[in-house]
């Protein structure tokens, strides 16, 4: 797989994964996963998404927030929309957030309101003349569910409102948390364990759980509590100018705010007081995560504007977890997807951050040295905000006369293919990519793609459908399905046609390129521009099979550590082995074109932009049939940007660099010149 594609795969990944825990915990109100897990999977997409903007998905979470609403409630769009903070999760992270801000308001005083981060459900309350009309949640942020009928069962929310110290505004929007305090917990779990009902984890949940129910009678017996944070809307203006005055303000009306509430001078004052709440919150009478920083003045606030999911001028600081001491009974080595050895310490299960841990991820050998981690080691399991959990510190002194020193294992567990690891790499891997079993899936998946062998039809349903029936223990297998034709009409919704279907597309797939196959074998660091790079310089597979280090490293556009990469796929007997199949099943190609004869050979050029005529991938297959590398990215090795419509930074970064650039017209021309288009 590409690099490209690679990243794209993870982006995709973590979208799915996110998509999935945003629904849990912002629809079904059951979260599945630890708040500390969700922001670092979060942050891992944010990371690789500043990385590379390019790849950003339409999808992606870090846009929006939460989950769409569910259709047994009435949905309601919010006026305003309800959005997310964003996190810190340490000193320094909170002081480059108060630079953030004191850029964007240089020479300004800058007061911050400090409140307690409530671990509840987020909803808006809609006040008309005083009278509370309607109740609603967070929902994906954009549309919520209207749940009024069970908010009004809370005790200490004002139904309607009046103030001695003046007129009630005609409408009021109130944003606040609703939360089930610890002795109503404590006391409702007690009860229902008595009676032989369902407890619930933590007070989220219990919450959550509450407000979502249809009958408003079990909203009703349940301990809540709501308490504001800010208000989105109100009309008249309620005249406050801060953030902590106006909470104040709201105090007047009866609405309840955090027991701990602090105005700061500085982010310093801000860091002390997170330190003193972190030290007595197991005093307080509310679960919280941490605290929320907001800056107090309501018009620094509208200067400061908004990010896409995210105010600019407030931020959620995160409190970590503890530290837990276990020992480490065993490591076990998995292999993933992509052929990479994970080493996983098992533990002596231990409570940490509110979970029970009993495995976690060493990540790779050489963080197993930088800890000198050994079996029956003693250990700090640590669970922060922004990661999970993980082996932070191993303990020495107390380690046991026979402790086992971990070494990176010689063989792959799963298929017994040597393992390897370039010089300079951190992770090791099987090299065995055509015959693991635990890379089969991705393997097929890029043996059959588009851009490889081109198997049209032989999607994720059919892969998974061949796997259960044992017909595909690697991609060889895939060339004597047709010995199979009986077994595979017997696959659900398989019918005689869609079973032609697939034998004609594996029979036309054997006619294919040099570089098409080269590509399809998945060879780590061998994407499909290098795998035309490689066929255009060797000619023949053979060539390339029998090539030493040196001569791969000469090739454009491969490294050294693809070409050790390349060395080793080619010394594993059992790729070896599925390659003859594959060859033997009759998979051939024309010669390819000799690279004398390619007038763009190894030249580095960049597509961007929207061109008018074409796709960028059309354009970017015209430049490689005439020997061009094209990149995603500009640098001073670029011969040339072809830049189509808002073609933004990489357009900017060519000009800087003095890197030729071609419009759209001169870059037609210059195809037409080489016959790739009419003139």
């Amino acid at each position: 797989m590409t690099q490209d594609s690679t990243i794209k795969a993870q982006m995709r990944q973590l979208i799915q994964i996110l998509a999935k825990h945003n629904h849990a915990y912002y629809v079904m109100d059951q979260p599945s996963i630890e708040d500390s897990e969700y922001d670092q999977l979060f942050h891992q997409l944010k990371a690789l998404e500043e990385q590379y903007p390019e790849y950003v998905q339409a999808d992606t979470p870090t846009k929006k927030v939460g989950g769409k609403a569910l259709t047994k409630f009435a949905s309601v769009t919010h006026k305003v929309p309800m959005l997310s903070l964003g996190n810190v999760f340490n000193q320094e992270d909170l002081f480059a957030f108060a630079r953030r801000v004191e850029e964007r308001l240089p020479n300004q005083k800058i007061q911050y309101d400090v409140e307690l981060k409530f671990d509840g459900l987020a909803i808006s309350l809609w006040y008309e003349n005083g009278v509370l009309v309607r109740g609603v949640t967070r929902g994906d942020g954009e549309t919520g569910e209207d749940i009024t009928h069970n908010v009004k069962t809370i005790r200490n929310l004002p139904k309607v409102l009046s103030s001695a110290q003046g007129p009630v505004p005609t409408l009021l929007e109130v944003r606040g948390e609703v939360l089930m305090p610890k002795a109503g917990f404590e006391k409702l779990n007690a009860e229902n364990e008595a009676k032989g009902e369902k407890t619930f984890a933590n007070p989220r949940n219990a919450a959550a759980g509450s407000l979502r129910q249809l009958d408003p009678a079990i909203a009703r017996s349940r301990p809540l509590a709501f308490y504001a944070y800010g208000i989105a809307q109100c009309e008249p203006d309620h005249g406050q100018t801060t953030m902590s005055g106006s909470l104040e303000w709201l105090t007047q009306f009866g609405f309840a705010v955090g027991e701990c509430h602090f105005v700061c001078d500085s982010i310093q004052q801000v860091q002390q007081c997170y330190e003193e709440i972190n030290a007595k919150r197991a005093n307080l009478s509310v679960e919280i995560d941490g605290m929320v920083i907001k800056v107090d003045s309501l018009k620094q606030q509208k200067q400061l504007g908004f990010l896409s999911r995210e105010p600019r001028w407030a931020t959620a600081y995160k409190f970590p977890a503890v530290a837990a001491l276990t020992t480490v009974e065993n490591i076990d080595w998995q292999v993933g997807r992509t052929g990479t050895l994970t080493p996983v310490a098992r533990l002596n299960p231990v409570a940490v951050g509110g979970v029970t841990v009993s495995n976690v991820t060493l990540h790779n050998i050489g963080e197993i040295h930088r800890l000198d981690v050994r079996i029956g080691d003693t250990v700090s399991v640590y669970r922060s905000g922004d990661v999970i959990p993980k082996v932070e510190k191993v303990w020495p002194e107390f380690r046991p006369d026979d402790a086992v020193e971990i070494h990176l294992p010689e063989k792959c567990p799963v298929c017994d293919s040597p393992v390897v690891m370039p010089e300079g790499e951190a992770l090791a891997r099987c090299s065995g990519e055509l015959y693991c079993a635990a890379q089969r899936i991705e393997t097929i998946r890029h043996f059959v793609s588009r851009k490889a062998m081109d198997i049209e039809g032989l999607g994720d349903r059919w892969v998974e459908s061949l796997l259960h029936l044992d017909l595909l223990k690697n991609v060889a297998d895939i060339y004597c399905l047709h010995e199979h034709r009986e077994q595979l009409l017997t696959i659900e919704k398989m019918g005689e046609k869609s079973v032609q279907n697939l034998l004609e597309a594996i029979e036309n797939s054997k006619k294919t390129t040099l570089a098409s196959f080269i590509y399809a074998l998945g060879i780590r660091g061998v994407g499909e521009t290098t795998a035309r790079m490689l066929a255009n310089t060797f000619q023949t597979f053979e060539a390339l099979q029998h090539a030493d280090l040196e001569a791969l490293k000469k090739t454009p556009d491969v490294g050294d550590i693809t070409a050790e990469w390349i060395i080793d796929f080619f010394q594993a007997p059992h790729n070896l082995e599925v390659l003859n199949r594959l060859l033997e099943a009759g998979i051939h190609w024309d010669a390819p074109i000799a690279p004398t004869r390619q007038p763009l050979n190894g030249e580095s050029w960049v597509v961007t932009g929207t061109l008018s005529s074409m796709g960028r991938d059309e354009a970017t297959h015209l430049l490689q049939a005439l020997g061009a590398r094209v990149s995603g990215s500009v640098s001073s090795k670029t011969k040339c940007v072809v830049a189509g419509e808002k073609a933004g930074s990489k357009l900017e970064k060519a000009e800087k660099l003095g890197v030729k650039v071609m419009n759209e017209t001169d870059f037609l021309s210059f195809m037409a010149e080489y016959g790739q288009v009419q003139a």
